[in-house]
């Protein structure tokens, strides 16, 4: 895009006119629809002006390219990446500042060669003086971290992150988590990382321990879900495996016998089987004591959990006989002695 229309497109987005403008640069409106339509260009000690009033950087006013398409994104990494390969660091370099300079801004490009960059010095690179080059990839990252795009802001503050957890600069690494949801898993993750470096163990452990403990909350909807879809479409083998998964995702994160049986019941329900259903039924009652067992697992030991009171535990056996009493969900119970001897067995 040439200078003019750079100056047309970004006049109009400010709802300036051609006189206006030229009124608030001490210039005459012909000059300013010269520059627009590529007869003359700017002089030189106007052009900060203009930028300033256009609200654009010099960059912006200055670039004469276009933002690539995705395919040219696509075609420059490629050619970065046969640069790394083929030539020395300090070419692939080249390349890459000459690409930035055409197209500054173009945040993601510039994000993702500056990674390509860190990424080849990080292992070793061809050339021994790539070390040199780290203080410029880290200023690509910065302006990368400009973007308007909150994705390619993300990238950019977690390649500064571990540029300077590297730098065993923890502190400045740490000013780069507010770029990421305050309940993102990389946020948290970053945070552990950080109180780790610097001996604050114990909330390291508990930052871990909480990344755990939601993580697997998540998952157990997500596992739950892609039971019910199988259900709903009639992928009975299907359903049986994501509870058998379930079950064993709760054992494997402590949850105890409550949680890691209570998932088998709806199917058990759903098939009529008599057998399997008293089964489950029972170890619920019998494990209903462990439905908060994880509270005193080693697995969140730093973590702090409510005192469950003793109710608690009286009005969950409420509610599961009030289940197994429902004579539409359980029908298929009727006439089975050992299912009326365990629920009023429970009741007293």
């Amino acid at each position: 895009m040439q200078i003019g229309k750079v100056i047309h497109k970004y006049r109009k987005a400010r709802n300036l006119t051609q006189e206006e403008m030229a009124k608030l640069l001490g210039v005459t409106a012909p000059a300013v629809n010269k520059w627009e339509r590529g007869v003359n260009q700017p002089d030189i000690a106007l052009l900060a002006p203009i930028a300033r009033l256009l609200g654009i950087t010099l960059e912006t006013l200055l670039c004469f390219q276009e933002v690539p398409t995705a395919e040219e994104i696509s075609g420059i990494i490629k050619h970065m990446d046969q640069t790394l390969e083929t030539a020395s660091y300090e070419d692939a370099f080249q390349y890459a500042a000459d690409i930035i300079h055409k197209y500054p801004n173009c945040h993601l490009l510039i994000w993702q060669l500056a990674l390509l960059l860190d990424v080849r010095n990080l292992m070793g690179g061809k050339d021994a003086r790539a070390e040199k080059y780290q203080q410029q990839i880290v200023q690509w990252y910065a302006q990368a971290l400009e973007s308007d795009d909150a994705e390619v802001r993300k990238h950019a503050a977690d390649s500064l992150f571990h540029y300077y957890v590297r730098k065993e600069r923890y502190a400045e690494a740490e000013q780069f988590l507010c770029y990421f949801p305050s309940e993102s898993i990389e946020r948290k993750q970053m945070q552990a990382e950080i109180y780790s470096k610097t001996d604050r163990r114990a909330e390291a452990y508990k930052a871990y321990e909480e990344i755990l403990f939601s993580e697997y909350q998540k998952l157990s909807v997500v596992l739950h879900h892609l039971y019910l879809l199988s259900l709903e479409d009639r992928q009975i083998e299907d359903a049986k495996m994501w509870i058998d998964k379930a079950s064993g995702f709760a054992t494997l994160f402590d949850m105890g016998l409550y949680h890691s049986e209570s998932c088998k019941l709806e199917l058990a329900a759903m098939e009529k089987d008599t057998a399997l259903t008293l089964s489950i039924a029972k170890n619920l009652l019998d494990y209903l004591q462990q439905i908060c067992v994880f509270t005193d697992s080693p697995m969140y030991a730093h973590m702090h959990f409510k005192t469950v009171e003793k109710s608690f535990y009286a009005k969950q056996r409420q509610h599961l006989l009030a289940a197994f009493r429902d004579k539409e969900a359980f029908a298929y119970m009727d006439g089975t002695p050992m299912w009326d001897e365990l629920i009023n067995k429970n009741e007293t």
